[in-house]
């Protein structure tokens, strides 16, 4: 006989699941033994949790002798026609060199992509040339706006706070070696030649690259990219081209503006920790650093937001018409747009290390 209440907030009161289920498997090798006669009869409550507790110590079968009320068979019969729960078997082991090739082969219909959004990007800027007063100069206005200009808030704070983490770090060990006067002359190389492009690639790569891939991850998913070839507007010629001549110009200027507000960073710090002062650093400025590393400085940042456009762009047109697309799309666009600018700023490296000394 079978008594209470078989609810699951009664069974998770202190002590009381652990003493039902050691008497419930008392029961069972006794059935196991002999034919035992089952009464719910007196059960004053029961639902599913309670139910699939007796089913388990039935062995997932009627006994053969059971006493239910009305409600209780609907809970037994519900639990015996869903059977007995099957697993899907586990996918088999991938080989290694699966993997590989898996990962070559999406390699190379990346690459292959690539390649021919820079080539169409070259057959629209030639036709831009040929016809100058079709070209969509309010678009180009427009994200030279948004990307250069909007960006000169955090670039500042970020150049500012790294010219001057680097200044206090390069003057404690050129004061231990009475260098003091060479700080000009690591501040003014390693950031405008460096650091001023690299940070600011890197900046805009997350705030306007990642903008990019899902500006036109939303035109794939609400169709407006559809429509637009339906109308025969080609997306090169008014999505592609826009934002990458915009990256071209503004990317130069943001290195300027950059590497100035870090150089005045650095010599805010210089001024407190070496007491250099801010006339005699910018007298030693143009000395230290010579006309060649500002212009290899601004030919990394034009080729920075080529690249970064191209990658969120890339990545945008991919994204399939769902939201999970359109997630992972800008993250596989930011980290791979981070990833080539820093390749490409070790390619300038080798290509330009004779040059500016």
């Amino acid at each position: 006989m079978v008594r209470g209440n078989w609810q699951v907030n009664a069974m998770a009161q202190p002590g009381v699941m652990r003493g039902l289920q050691s008497r419930l498997k008392m029961l069972a090798r006794r059935a196991a033994r002999q034919s035992l006669q089952w009464d719910l009869s007196q059960v004053t409550a029961l639902d599913h949790i309670g139910a699939q507790l007796l089913w388990n110590a039935w062995g997932k079968k009627r006994p053969d002798s059971l006493v239910l009320t009305r409600q209780q068979k609907d809970f037994f019969k519900r639990l015996e026609d869903a059977g007995p729960l099957s697993l899907p078997p586990p996918p088999p082991r991938r080989r290694l060199l699966i993997v590989i090739y898996d990962w070559a082969r999406v390699g190379l219909d990346h690459l292959s992509g690539f390649v021919a959004l820079l080539g169409q990007f070259i057959l629209d800027f030639n036709r831009m040339v040929r016809t100058p007063r079709r070209a969509p100069w309010k678009e180009i206005s427009a994200n030279i706006y948004h990307i250069g200009f909007q960006a000169l808030g955090i670039t500042a704070i970020v150049g500012f706070l790294i010219g001057v983490v680097l200044s206090f770090l390069s003057a404690q060990q050129l004061h231990t070696f009475g260098g003091d006067i060479y700080l000009v002359n690591i501040l003014g190389m390693s950031i405008i030649r460096e650091l001023g492009p690299l940070l600011a690639a890197i900046l805009v790569a997350g705030r306007s690259g990642s903008a990019i891939t899902a500006q036109l991850g939303v035109m794939r998913v609400t169709q407006e990219l559809d429509a637009m070839e339906v109308m025969g507007l080609p997306h090169g010629f008014r999505l592609i081209l826009p934002r990458v001549i915009a990256l071209l110009i503004a990317m130069p200027l943001l290195v300027i503006w950059t590497d100035a507000i870090a150089l005045l960073g650095g010599m805010t710090a210089a001024q407190l920790q070496l007491g250099l002062s801010p006339t005699y650093f910018l007298q030693q400025l143009p000395g230290a650093v010579p006309l060649p590393n500002y212009l290899i400085g601004l030919g990394k940042g034009a080729v920075f937001g080529g690249l970064i456009a191209l990658v969120a762009c890339h990545f945008g047109l991919r994204i399939e018409p769902n939201t999970e697309s359109l997630g992972q799309g800008t993250t596989t666009s930011v980290v791979s747009a981070i990833t080539i600018v820093i390749l490409a700023d070790a390619v300038f490296a080798i290509l330009f290390s004779g040059v500016g000394f």
